[in-house]
């Protein structure tokens, strides 16, 4: 199971998981915090990362720079378009299959194996307990 505590603090709200790993949570305006919107896309984006470097790196080819940019817009108050995830990569020098492996990785992660993107294309039960 995955579980993260979320609580106010005296200059917003943090994340805190069983790690002890924290995040600072805000709005638009907190300086050194994610809003909520950015910490969903930085999910995806990690999850995505996090899944195709040891997918990539097993196979023998171990990205020189492995980065993505997640972006949307919102297109109403509480509503975001289409999330695009544009991947920044080096590929390793005098590798000529690394980018063909992982634009293939990436895709079968993007599809099916990234948890987070899995559950934003899927409609799935979210309950309040109050």
């Amino acid at each position: 199971m995955a579980e993260v505590r979320v609580e106010r603090t005296e200059d917003g709200f943090r994340a805190v998981n069983g790690r002890g790993a924290a995040v600072a949570i805000g709005d638009g305006d907190t300086e050194g915090a994610f809003t909520p919107v950015e910490l969903l896309l930085a999910a995806l984006g990690g999850c995505e990362l996090v899944t195709v470097e040891p997918l990539t790196a097993k196979r023998g080819h171990r990205m020189a720079r492995l980065a993505a940019t997640v972006q949307a817009d919102k297109v109403a108050t509480s509503a975001l378009g289409t999330i695009t995830v544009t991947y920044d990569v080096e590929l390793p020098e005098g590798d000529a299959e690394a980018e063909d492996v992982l634009k293939a990785v990436a895709g079968r992660v993007h599809e099916k194996y990234c948890t987070v993107g899995s559950a934003l294309r899927e409609p799935m039960k979210v309950e309040q307990i109050v």
